[in-house]
């Protein structure tokens, strides 16, 4: 810890956040232990366009899910991170959550390269809209719903088998009546192309890249880490568990997130 403290003290740092950050606040995350109980995968683009049972499917469980998702706190790692931010040692952070939990928690210059559960976009008309009044509306036409309990799943939805949601009304746009979608990257999604350019540059303005929570299975967090590789720019991982840029990784942890950025937080602000 002292080695990297000593590398990145006085020096500009990018941050590259997954899941494993808001572990801490009760969210389960996709591959790590508190993921392993989920019993199927995360719904995937091409599902969701696919039909109209579908989509039914995805906005029931959401429906349940929204409540929980939207009243989780930030923790410790979203605080310290801010308050790094806050530090003036931050290019800025790269987030691949949608749980809005850093902005809650204060950070400021941020690209959320997954979007964000609060916002809603429609499929036709790109109109967008709050995802607490979308909420609303599902419950008026579905008032059996409103207390239904079910297990968290990591996307901000919940546990509940296709058969439950058959009668389930579906919301669309208000402006256009078209379908619409959370304003999140789903599986086998792209990034938006502005978004992963702005990312680049946080990672090109800083002298290295801190990788925290995220096993970097899928190439949309893995490439910041190439990237700043081979720019020869130091890359530091903290993470519960192996991760696809390990190879990479000038200094490597395996540690609680809270725990570990307290000790290293704590240490910049103690030295002058």
């Amino acid at each position: 810890m002292r080695e990297v403290r000593e590398l990145l003290r006085g020096r500009p740092l990018a941050v590259l956040t997954g899941a494993g950050v808001s572990t801490e606040s009760g969210i389960p995350d996709y591959r790590g232990e508190s993921g392993r109980k989920r019993p199927a995968n995360p719904m995937t683009i091409k599902q969701f366009l696919s039909s109209p049972d579908k989509r039914r499917y995805y906005w029931a469980r959401s429906a349940v899910g929204w409540p929980w998702i939207r009243d989780r706190e930030p923790n410790r790692a979203h605080q310290l991170l801010s308050k790094l931010e806050s530090m003036e040692y931050l290019t800025g952070l790269i987030t691949q959550n949608v749980d809005d939990l850093h902005g809650k928690a204060g950070s400021r210059n941020m690209v959320e390269l997954h979007g964000n559960l609060r916002r809603v976009i429609c499929l036709s008309c790109g109109a967008r809209e709050d995802r607490e009044d979308v909420q609303e509306r599902m419950m008026e036409a579905n008032p059996g719903w409103r207390d239904l309990a079910a297990g968290w799943a990591p996307d901000g939805d919940a546990l509940i088998d296709e058969e439950r949601t058959a009668g389930f009304l579906s919301p669309s746009c208000l402006r256009c009546g078209g379908d619409i979608k959370p304003d999140v990257v789903f599986f086998g999604e792209n990034a938006n192309k502005e978004l992963v350019r702005r990312a680049y540059q946080m990672v090109d303005q800083a002298d290295t890249l801190l990788i925290l929570g995220s096993s970097l299975t899928v190439r949309s967090g893995l490439r910041f880490a190439e990237h700043a590789a081979r720019g020869q720019k130091p890359v530091v991982i903290v993470n519960q568990g192996p991760t696809r840029a390990d190879g990479l990784a000038h200094s490597r942890f395996d540690a609680p997130l809270g725990d570990w950025l307290e000790d290293f937080v704590g240490g910049l602000a103690a030295t002058p």
